[in-house]
């Protein structure tokens, strides 16, 4: 925070021409003024508090022999979503609404100050906190307090939404299960209606024909009808009435969550708005129907399938009355899917708040549109764009129909394109060898070596100062910032770290991390990494540092937190860490992120969050990443997305309009593209890009919505069509272009082995990862991204030494061989045995400038 600051005051030092004062000068002023607006905002916060609502707050640090003190339960995460662990949840968010109704209000506070207070206040203990000025301690527990409603708000929502798919897939099972087990009852249906008609053929008048059906049914008609009522039911896989016995169970949980959450619309529809009044008016009711009134709640919104369920006609064929129970399930089903499709928010949250307000406004928006469109050299004016986008798919599309018959790697089998696999191509005969030498020759280390190496090259310990800002006084910040990075980046855990090395106890491991350690200053350590490695030679070789790919792997956590879920891609039980690895081997961002969430939704913001010298505008993905809204999204943020394409009957291409016709991939096309619909919306589209490129909203927050099929949104239907049509035109070069495959086959392989590669370094307590904070848990992620980096570094650094010595021998080192190799190599490195942590071992530069070639 102070470097912002003392860039931002030279910046317009400049600007105005002033000479420049010393930078102690810069540090003592900067400092000043830091504290000066910290103690001004913690004043305000204080001031609104009454003195019984301070001594309250007081109560909160106070500890009792036995119990937990209120400051620790305000940092209450949520463990596994049982219903006993969701009910005592509940109660704690309704804990956290009390307070916070008679708190004031933080709007006024910039959200890098909000974000900076709320990681101060969850470093400290009861302990801690009462030890700070009055003004301070008031103000972070403000603060503090309001954060933990926001994500109290997200946690309520995400259990919701996790139950409510629980239930519709415990509806699905047991629909498959009735059809197995009813499926003789279903033949013998089939059975009686081809003898009904065999009779009714046979007969010559109406009344022989209908003695001959009466003789076919045997007495059976009303047990019959019965079971065709029952089949009809579920019938079009309708599994909704399986959901209500698994319902029953979750409903008192499920209706308080939806009371405690201030739902509101994005649009001007309010219809679900109402139905959830209607639930909540009525949730104490134990009538099975409530008669219902059109003027005061409209039921014509209802799906079909719920609509036979839920709505019963009078003879007038209009709603009369509703099915409460099963009117409850479609309301919960349509919240949760309007939650995630951002059609509805919860006001006071942090992920599922109304996304309008983190947009820019539209004067900034009128304002800055031109200069966009001119560095990305992209009109945006709506007539032009369209033009533009037009005319490149029809070029597109008729160059590759054109070639087709002389492509040699795609053809139609039937209806259906089959690509062929690319042919492997020979490595150097010359690469082998040189691998076996580099093998033989880099110096044995162990993970330490390598981490005190990285430390000495980059003084990374002064990134990590106490979260106060003010100078920490610990001693040996070298050795604490080591063992802190070998501890959480290796998963040995606080524990095992103190008997590894013995120089710390545990109580010193554990306090760096959570009192000088966030997430942000772990990004910035890898920034410095990243920049260090880019200055190297050899990684030129392996990319041109224009390209990164995204891929996920999963890391195992214990099941006593919400982030966990059993994931259908990976198999087994814990959260995703997702990586942009960029073409030259270097990962360049990670995240972490639950199982049920779709990977796709966070593959631009790698691109967008990173800061390093390593710059790419092209990313590539596994089969995940074909969402169209995230191809329109990448389009307009500059960005080329190219993800690797599995199953093309599965996917459709778009025309540029109903009368073109190609002949020889016809067949691949179905509808035409919808250009009103973009033009119409482009102004709405590029409001969202100029958001993301200020820093105002992620890419994630908006695919989350975007990636959900609305009815109401109309930005949602923009995206899907422009992203159609950027799709499409990348699915026409996939086809046409065997080097482009290659590429993106050659980049998604970098990220599989990146994954193998950082799991190896995270040995530790059998690959678990043992937190169970999500802060944390992401901590680690960043720990252990900084780890592998800071052994690729290590890496290349001692291959360029040892290259260079087999060049000056004679060794064909050419740049196909350089290019064949890696710089994921562990042969060398000892995970495990003794650890000595040796800072006065003499570790030589990095040789940035040795020429290989």
């Amino acid at each position: 925070m102070t470097a912002t600051v003392i860039n931002v005051v030279i910046e317009q030092l400049v600007r105005q021409r002033f000479e420049l004062p010393g930078f102690s000068t810069l540090l003592r002023t900067a400092r000043r003024i830091r504290a000066q607006v910290n103690d001004e905002l913690f004043s305000v916060l204080s001031a609104g508090l009454s003195p019984a609502l301070k001594h309250e707050i007081d109560d909160l640090f106070l500890v009792k022999a036995g119990a937990t003190s209120g400051w620790l339960r305000l940092k209450r995460e949520p463990k596994k979503p049982t219903n006993p662990e969701v009910r005592a949840y509940l109660e704690h968010l309704s804990w956290l609404k009390a307070w916070v109704a008679r708190l004031p209000a933080i709007d006024h506070i910039a959200a890098p100050k909000f974000h900076q207070y709320v990681l101060e206040a969850r470093a400290l203990d009861a302990a801690d906190i009462k030890a700070t000025k009055p003004a301070k301690r008031y103000a972070l527990a403000v603060v503090l307090i309001h954060a933990q409603l926001r994500q109290a708000l997200d946690d309520a929502v995400d259990i919701l939404r996790r139950k409510v798919r629980k239930l519709h897939a415990t509806g699905a099972e047991q629909l498959e299960r009735y059809f197995t087990e009813h499926r003789l009852r279903a033949e013998k249906l089939i059975a009686t209606l081809r003898d009904v008609l065999k009779a009714f053929e046979a007969g010559a008048t109406d009344a022989e024909r209908g003695g001959r059906i009466a003789s076919a049914i045997e007495g059976e008609s009303a047990q019959l009808l019965a079971q065709c009522d029952e089949h009809m039911a579920y019938a079009a896989d309708n599994y909704f009435p399986f959901m209500m016995a698994s319902y029953q169970a979750q409903r008192p949980l499920l209706l308080n969550c939806l009371g405690l959450l201030e739902l509101a619309s994005t649009h001007s529809d309010q219809t679900l708005v109402q139905a959830i009044a209607f639930v909540l008016q009525h949730r104490s009711s134990h009538k099975e129907h409530l008669p219902v009134d059109e003027a005061a709640l409209s039921v014509q919104w209802l799906p079909d399938k719920w609509r036979r369920l839920v709505v019963q006609e009078n003879e007038q064929g209009k709603p009369a009355s509703v099915h409460r129970k099963y009117f409850e399930l479609c309301v919960l089903s349509e919240v949760a899917r309007e939650l995630q499709s951002g059609d509805l928010f919860v006001r006071h949250s942090e992920q599922y708040g109304d996304y309008r307000e983190q947009l820019i406004s539209w004067d900034a928006f009128e304002s800055q549109v031109a200069d966009y469109g001119a560095m990305l050299a992209l009109p945006t004016e709506a007539g032009a764009f369209v033009a533009q986008l037009r005319q490149r798919l029809a070029d597109t599309a008729k160059r590759v129909d054109g070639a087709f018959p002389d492509n040699a790697h795609a053809a139609f089998v039937g209806e259906e394109l089959v690509i062929r696999k690319n042919s492997k191509q020979a490595a150097p005969a010359a690469l082998l060898r040189v691998d076996q030498q580099l093998t033989a020759r880099l110096a044995p280390k162990n993970i330490l070596d390598i981490l005190v190496e990285g430390e000495r090259w980059l003084d990374l310990h002064k990134l990590f100062g106490p979260l106060s800002g003010f100078e920490g006084k610990i001693d040996n910040p070298r050795l604490r910032f080591v063992t802190t990075l070998f501890c959480y980046g290796c998963n040995l855990g606080p524990t095992q770290t103190a008997r590894s090395l013995k120089d710390l106890s545990r109580k010193q491991v554990a306090w760096l991390n959570l009192h000088h350690m966030t997430e942000a200053r772990l990004e910035k350590a890898l920034v410095q990494v990243i920049n260090a490695y880019n200055k190297f030679l050899l990684p030129k070789y392996w990319g041109s540092g224009e390209a990164a790919s995204a891929d996920g792997t999963q890391w195992n956590l214990y099941e006593q937190n919400l982030l966990a879920e059993s994931h259908i891609r990976y198999g087994g039980y814990g959260g995703i860490g997702y990586y942009h690895v960029s073409d030259r081997y270097i990962a360049l961002f990670s995240h972490f992120i639950p199982c049920g969430v779709y990977e796709a939704v966070y593959i631009l913001d790698g691109l967008i969050k990173n800061e390093s010298d390593v710059q790419p505008d092209t990313v590539h993905g596994d089969t995940h990443a074909q969402s169209t809204p995230a191809f329109a999204l990448a389009y307009l943020l500059g960005i080329k997305l190219m993800p690797r394409i599995r199953q093309f009957k599965k996917l459709v291409f778009f025309r540029p309009d109903k009368k073109t016709r190609y002949k020889h991939i016809d067949a691949l096309f179905g509808e035409s593209i919808d250009w009103s619909l973009i033009s119409t919306h482009l102004p709405d589209m590029l409001r969202v890009a100029l958001s993301i490129k200020a820093g105002k909203i992620t890419p994630s927050a908006l695919l989350r919505r975007l990636g959900t099929a609305s009815r109401k949104n109309k930005l949602y239907f923009a995206f899907r069509e422009l992203g159609r049509v950027v799709r499409t035109q990348f699915l026409l070069d996939y086809i046409g272009d065997v080097e482009l495959r290659r590429t993106i086959q050659a980049a998604t392989c970098k990220s599989e082995e990146f994954n193998q590669f950082t799991k190896w370094l995270f040995f530790g307590g059998e690959g678990v990862i043992a937190e169970n904070v999500r802060h944390e848990q992401r901590k680690v992620i960043k720990y252990n991204q900084l780890v592998a980096n800071l052994v690729i570094l290590h890496n290349v650094e001692a291959m360029t030494r040892v290259l260079k010595e087999l060049q000056a021998e004679g060794f064909a080192v050419d740049a196909a061989v350089l290019g064949g190799l890696a710089p994921y190599r562990v042969e060398h490195i000892n995970r495990f045995g003794d650890y000595s942590l040796d800072l006065e071992r003499p570790v030589p530069p990095m040789q940035f400038e040795t020429i290989l070639i």
